[in-house]
């Protein structure tokens, strides 16, 4: 009887510093560049951290993680209100053209 088991991946240490690179030169969220290459968010961080050491940078640029997560949110609820008030400029032409009386020909 075959057993079938989960085979450990191996990453080239080129991947790892260019993975790690997606999030540094970005400032993307690690979650995000974690799920688009498929790889787990903790290893993804580690790598980072160590990428982050090897060019002396540190805990990174300035901003925490907390704050990042949180800058994040108030970028996709300013495009939520961006494109909700879009929307209600559009009903409000919308209504005013239909409230503006027309002038009827003879």
């Amino acid at each position: 009887m075959e057993t079938k088991g989960r085979h450990r991946r191996v990453f080239t240490p080129e991947y790892r510093r260019e993975a790690a690179h997606l999030v540094i030169d970005t400032g993307r969220p690690i979650v995000d560049v974690a799920g688009e290459i498929n790889v787990g968010e903790q290893l993804l961080g580690r790598w980072v951290k160590l990428e982050r050491a090897r060019l002396g940078q540190g805990a990174g640029p300035g901003v925490s993680e907390s704050e990042r997560v949180e800058l994040e949110r108030l970028r996709k609820e300013n495009l939520a209100l961006r494109t909700e008030v879009e929307f209600l400029g559009k009903a409000c032409a919308f209504f005013a053209a239909r409230a503006t009386p027309r002038t009827a020909t003879s």
